[in-house]
């Protein structure tokens, strides 16, 4: 997928997998990857700002927690989808349910 030096602590990495459009997100030493749309209204996150492990949607301020994928607050009521991530040899491999 990518390589893991290019994502900084808290920094968002919008990428395509089969066609299903995902962001990936360091967290300290921890990366997580979800849809990249916001359960509320569909939004994308590439750009969110993220803070305290929350993904925070750039439209309506709907807050994600990454570790859980729980809506934290409204709008949004909908846990976030989340993928399989990890990094192995500097890169960023990410696995999609088929």
């Amino acid at each position: 997928m990518a390589g893991a030096e290019a994502l900084s602590d808290g920094a968002t990495l919008a990428v395509e997998v089969d066609g299903m459009p995902v962001v990936v997100v360091r967290c300290g030493n921890e990366l997580y990857a979800v849809e990249d749309r916001c359960t509320h209204d569909g939004e994308s996150f590439s750009g969110a700002e993220v803070a305290a492990c929350e993904i925070i949607c750039p439209r309506h301020g709907s807050r994600f927690c990454l570790r859980t994928d729980e809506a934290l607050t409204p709008p949004a009521y909908e846990p976030l989808r989340t993928y399989r991530v990890r990094q192995q040899d500097g890169r960023i491999l990410l696995e999609v349910p088929g």
